[in-house]
């Protein structure tokens, strides 16, 4: 059990001898919903102290990288719900955020998983670097850094969940009933001979 997670506190030796006592559980104390907001982040989150930002005296249930990807999934889901159309897959579906002018020629070269990776790899650099340069060297970043780093990655996660619910192929007849920017349509490669 971690710490504030055991029912009563109890006092236990470590392998070197120490003694370590914890508390009682942490969440007894709290209301249900409160309770239920800080078990969902103890599952997510190693909630660090120096890592989190404390409003009124309480340190936030999350760390501040998670707070930025929380926002960031908002931000994508309400994007997401006003931009999007299905386009059949979910690949489709995520590029159809992206304004059709610019994916004319990715859809005529069909550059389509191209273009939908460098779009998923660009909004999870900022975390990669961020959390990796933490990791291999002495940089520890700040509580500004690390939700401005999560939330183009919560964004990204928010799009590609969206896409995964909305990109809908049985409301199409058939795959060339789907609207691509540049007038390109889906079809085998048989067709196109």
């Amino acid at each position: 059990n971690s710490y504030g997670n055991s029912p009563q506190g109890s006092l236990h030796e470590h392998a070197d001898g120490t003694l370590h006592q914890h508390d009682h559980f942490s969440w007894s104390e709290l209301d249900l919903y409160t309770g239920f907001i800080y078990a969902f982040a103890d599952l997510n989150c190693h909630q660090n102290h120096e890592r989190s930002w404390m409003i009124g005296g309480n340190q936030m249930p999350v760390c501040t990288r998670d707070v930025g990807i929380f926002f960031g999934l908002m931000m994508g889901g309400v994007l997401f719900s006003r931009r999007s159309y299905n386009r059949w897959t979910v690949r489709d579906t995520c590029l159809s955020l992206l304004p059709d002018e610019w994916l004319v020629n990715v859809y005529v070269k069909n550059r389509r998983t191209l273009a939908w990776l460098a779009c998923g790899i660009v909004l999870c650099i900022p975390l990669i670097i961020d959390g990796f340069t933490q990791l291999l060297t002495g940089y520890e970043s700040n509580n500004l850094t690390r939700p401005l780093t999560g939330a183009p990655f919560g964004l990204g996660l928010a799009i590609l969940i969206g896409a995964s619910i909305g990109a809908r192929a049985e409301k199409f007849d058939h795959a060339s009933d789907v609207i691509l920017p540049g007038n390109a349509r889906f079809q085998l490669k048989s067709e196109e001979e």
